[in-house]
């Protein structure tokens, strides 16, 4: 069986960080696996700017910032293959994969990094009443017919769910010539970046309906039009409230998921909230040697966060392979106050790096509000925040001083409270 000392499964903004840093880290025998067509992942679609402003300190577009990554794959002449799909990761790192020229192949991987990214929630997954007529796409697919294949969509569009993909989309739609009639969001709050709802929908006027949904697909060939209905707080139409768009496309923005079924067939445990998953602070999932980032371990608002992580995984990894391995005692992170995970979950204290960060999410708005570090109850640091939303991505960063005289914790909790 053909072996190589780290396989990634991805060719996107995480596996090419990951690639790069683990070569810098010196792993010399790297295989990237990318089912599609060319390296770069979801960033070649991604034809608008402000990428990289972390990163490079300049603002690119998706396929520039990919190809800075490229450049550097192709420089560490690290081998790679296209238009390949990996079927199945076994929990002793054994992969199979296929692709026309070999056919099925199973090849073992000293280390493995799973940096597969995510998908988006289809038609199928929201149960909206109505035909399944020609005109509806998620907003990621709408996205790649337009910038990668040159077809136009649709001319009037209704836009469901205010996540990043979807508020791009509607720029871009109405840039193409296309009227943008509205965007509904059933949550009382965008689902996307402050920056994207003012340079994409405020700056071209186009509405934003929160606690609004989607009630109704009008049409049988072709969609004709769309019902949208307020909500209420349990998420349900309010009757009396209709309202009718004729529209001829109607673009899905709403969630993401990170694409682990092959996590889940090398028997990885996955965070029932982010849906990747469970990591330590090595980013290394519950199969020993098997590692994750990048929207596959949870969903990113910034591909400069993304490559971080992804450079992180790839060190580890390589770490790895040397017999630096972590100890099997961890101590848990726990969330309250409205946080509703930690990325890592857990940490090694013992073994830990000097600085760990931990990224997460809260679950609603909060203003006015402050971050809370605690072990096993007495507070370790306290954060001021402004303004946090589920739509932005948070971090708060953990050192190794910190535990210097705190005992044996046995539990990290982070919180949202009053200052």
């Amino acid at each position: 069986m053909e072996y190589h000392d780290i396989i990634i499964i991805g060719g996107g903004p995480a596996g090419l960080a990951a690639a790069c840093a683990a070569r810098e880290a010196g792993a010399s025998d790297i295989l990237i696996i990318e089912r599609d067509e060319r390296l770069g992942g979801i960033l070649n679609q991604c034809i608008h700017n402000g990428f990289g402003l972390h990163t490079f300190k300049e603002e690119l577009t998706g396929p520039e910032y990919a190809w800075r990554y490229v450049e550097k794959v192709l420089e560490a002449k690290i081998p790679y293959k296209l238009n390949t799909i990996v079927v199945n990761i076994s929990p002793e790192r054994e992969i199979l994969y296929v692709n026309r020229e070999e056919g099925a192949v199973t090849v073992k991987a000293g280390a493995v990094i799973l940096a597969m990214g995510c998908r988006e929630r289809p038609r199928g997954a929201l149960g909206i009443p109505g035909y399944r007529p020609a005109g509806i796409f998620t907003a990621g697919t709408a996205q790649r017919l337009m910038n990668i294949e040159g077809y136009m969509v649709g001319r009037e569009v209704v836009i469901l769910g205010s996540g990043d993909i979807g508020l791009i989309m509607a720029r871009r739609m109405t840039l193409e010539g296309a009227k943008v009639k509205v965007v509904a969001e059933l949550m009382p709050y965008s689902g996307g970046l402050k920056r994207n709802i003012v340079q994409c929908l405020d700056d071209y006027g186009i509405p934003l309906k929160l606690s609004h949904t989607v009630t109704m697909i009008h049409g049988k060939e072709r969609v004709t039009g769309i019902t949208i209905s307020e909500v209420d707080e349990n998420r349900r139409p309010i009757p009396g409230t209709e309202e009718y768009y004729g529209c001829d496309t109607l673009l899905l923005s709403c969630g993401l998921l990170p694409e682990n079924e092959l996590s889940k067939s090398a028997g990885v445990a996955l965070d029932r909230v982010t849906g990747g998953p469970v990591v330590n602070d090595r980013l290394e999932t519950s199969v020993e040697g098997v590692f994750a980032c990048g929207n596959v371990l949870h969903v990113h608002d910034l591909v400069d966060y993304v490559s971080e992580e992804a450079a992180r995984a790839g060190e580890n990894a390589a770490e790895f392979l040397k017999g630096e391995k972590s100890g099997a005692s961890y101590t848990p992170i726990g969330v309250a106050g409205g946080v509703r995970y930690t990325v890592p979950q857990k940490i090694d204290v013992a073994h830990m790096a000097d600085k760990v960060t931990l990224r997460f999410r809260v679950g609603e708005v909060f203003r006015g509000k402050c971050v809370a570090l605690y072990y096993d109850g007495r507070l370790v640091k306290k954060q001021k925040k402004r303004v946090m939303a589920p739509g932005e991505m948070e971090e708060l960063v953990i050192t190794k001083e910190s535990f210097k005289d705190a005992g044996n914790v046995e539990k990290i909790t982070v919180a949202v409270e009053d200052q």
